[in-house]
């Protein structure tokens, strides 16, 4: 059965995709965007790919996390009684003062009840599933060697068993660990105590330091969690989801590499850290978008970038990977950032302003930073009124859509605030002055005769981007002008109980799913026009439809009357988890209200 009942391990250098029996399905190698040694996720055949461990005569599995960490529990029953359980980690912690995090998955099999036969299959691939190498078996180790790396697997299980698929009979602990190819310098039993114990303080140390809401605290420590499990910590990048080519509908053709970090998606993930006080993840965050404003030499920007230097970025196809349950194709790469998306200006100026007014940061804004953007600025009012791909990337048209020119605004606004922050008052008040226009002349163009905002100026587009214009700052949530839209999207967007991106079709025909941000972006904007009980009411409908450990994709099948809503599209997407965070924190009760006076 297709789905997304999948968990997510990882440290900040690879992490990998575990479904709900115990395989190990997508894991990119030796970085978030790398070659996926691990692709079942996107293969037909059942065992290419794949990293699995099975019970014989299995009944039933059951998983789950860990408590407040990011490592990954299975347990395994069999038709006699007998149990396993699966422990799968990646190892993060500090040591040497500075943060360990390898490129190593490891798995820890153990007899919970009874002795149960087991089976172990281990198939890494390379080249996105061209080749499927057989093992060469050392001393205590297996090796696969591809074109660019090699694994090795060392172990204290019988190498045998593992190399010829045989099941055998587990009586004691068993530990595998999947790393570079060299030489473990301990005895896999003692590494596994080691790590086990310092990444699981690690995870719940990092816990304690989140400002988390007094209600829906697990959903928010999960989304928390995963955002840090999306980030490459080398460069301080975030990809906007672990996978390539998940359709976001069954044979859509919306099929997309998601493994990179657009600029777009600074402005949310900022916010999302910045309320959940994650500073350091947020600073190693704004120093990516520090260096890309440093290194960019051209007049106009790429919406989106790879996390680190040598991930190419031009699209192309795997022939290798039929896809998600056969359906492709399976895309490398992404053609958006060939496009102009125009917002993108507003997405750096929003995200670098965090560095001239928290005064918890150590990298501080200065007059330099504040006049290397100014030629930011400049080309954000120049391109703010024309047309762009806009933020769903469109393919087959451009027009001048109204997030784009708002977030366009944004970057005047925000350009504002900083030089008043450097000491240049008479330069705020032109930018202030600058903005002060140019939001004049788009509210005069996206105004409907009806009265609600429209996304594309001079026409009537129901769009649900326009949700997020009062986050910004660009119109007041409790104006007539957004009620009018809040009432607008829920008569013409709200379908099955969830919202849509928009009505008109685009260049795959009309969409056909729910786009799970969006739905986040309507609680967002109930709460804030003062909608609490309408907010709440779809926030929870919302929640509902997180998988069996708490993750969210990009979008949802949208449910027949009885039926359950189902998650498609790219996973973990971070998108969803930030919207998450962020509805989380606006609704919640304070700690004072929930606890002191709780009745």
């Amino acid at each position: 059965m297709l789905d997304l009942n999948l968990a997510v391990i990882g440290n900040g250098s690879i992490a990998s995709l575990i479904d709900r029996n115990g395989n190990h399905v997508w894991c990119c190698w030796p970085r978030l965007d790398g070659d996926p040694i691990f692709h079942g996720l996107l293969s037909t055949n059942p065992s290419a790919g794949r990293f699995g461990i099975t019970i014989v005569n299995q009944t039933t599995a059951t998983q789950r996390y860990l408590p407040n960490t990011a490592i990954v529990e299975t347990i395994l029953h069999d038709e006699a009684g007998n149990a396993l359980r699966i422990i799968d980690f990646c190892p993060r912690f500090r040591q040497y003062g500075r943060i360990f995090h390898p490129p190593m998955l490891i798995r820890r099999v153990e007899p919970l009840i009874g002795m149960p036969r087991v089976k172990i299959a281990l198939h890494p691939g390379f080249d996105y599933g061209a080749q499927h190498p057989p093992a060469a078996v050392g001393s205590n180790h297996l090796r696969y060697t591809g074109p660019q790396f090699a694994l090795r697997i060392t172990t204290d299980l019988p190498l045998v068993h593992i190399v010829h698929e045989h099941s055998f009979t587990l009586t004691r602990p068993g530990t595998m660990v999947l790393s570079a190819d060299e030489p473990l310098e301990q005895a896999p039993d003692t590494l596994f105590n080691h790590f086990y114990s310092e990444t699981s303080a690690y995870w719940q140390s990092w816990v304690t330091e989140l400002n988390i809401p007094f209600d829906w605290q697990e959903a928010v420590i999960r989304s928390a969690i995963t955002l840090k499990l999306c980030s490459y910590d080398d460069t301080g990048g975030i990809v906007a989801a672990l996978t390539t080519s998940i359709p976001e509908a069954p044979g859509s053709g919306r099929t997309w590499d998601y493994r990179f970090c657009w600029l777009r998606d600074s402005f949310f993930t900022i916010g999302a850290l910045n309320r959940l006080s994650a500073t350091r993840t947020m600073v190693t965050y704004l120093g990516f978008v520090l260096d890309i404003v440093n290194g960019q030499q051209a007049t106009e920007l790429p919406p989106l970038f790879p996390v680190a230097p040598g991930m190419t970025m031009e699209e192309r196809i795997a022939p290798d990977l039929p896809g998600f349950g056969g359906d492709g194709p399976v895309r490398i790469g992404n053609a958006a950032v060939t496009q102009r998306q125009n917002d993108a200006y507003g997405a750096i100026i929003l995200s670098l302003a965090q560095l001239f007014v928290d005064q918890r940061l150590t990298m501080r804004g200065d007059a330099a930073l504040y006049e290397r953007l100014c030629p930011l600025g400049e080309t954000a009012a120049r391109v703010a009124l024309e047309p762009d791909a806009g933020i769903w990337e469109f393919r087959g048209r451009a027009r001048v859509h109204s997030f784009s020119a708002a977030m366009c605004w944004a970057a005047l606004s925000r350009l504002a605030l900083i030089a008043n922050a450097v000491g240049r008052e008479d330069e705020a008040a032109t930018w202030s002055a600058r903005a002060a226009k140019l939001r004049a002349e788009i509210m005069a163009r996206i105004v409907t005769k009806d009265g609600w905002l429209s996304a594309v100026l001079d026409h009537e587009v129901r769009d649900a981007s326009v949700l997020i214009l009062p986050e910004i700052g660009f119109i007041a949530a409790d104006s007539p002008e957004f009620l009018a839209t809040l009432d607008m999207v829920e008569a013409r967007l709200m379908h099955g109980g969830f919202v849509m991106r928009y009505e008109d079709a685009d260049d795959f025909g009309k969409p056909e799913t729910a786009f799970l941000l969006c739905s986040f972006w309507y609680v967002n904007a109930l709460a804030l026009a003062g909608r609490r009980d309408a907010a709440l009411n779809l926030f929870e409908r919302v929640l509902a439809t997180r998988n069996h450990v708490g993750l969210m994709s990009e979008d949802l099948a949208l449910p027949e009357p009885g039926e359950a809503a189902k998650l498609w599209g790219n996973f973990p997407q971070t998108y969803s988890q930030v919207g998450l965070i962020l509805c989380a924190m606006r609704l919640s009760r304070s700690w004072e209200a929930g606890l002191w006076r709780a009745s």
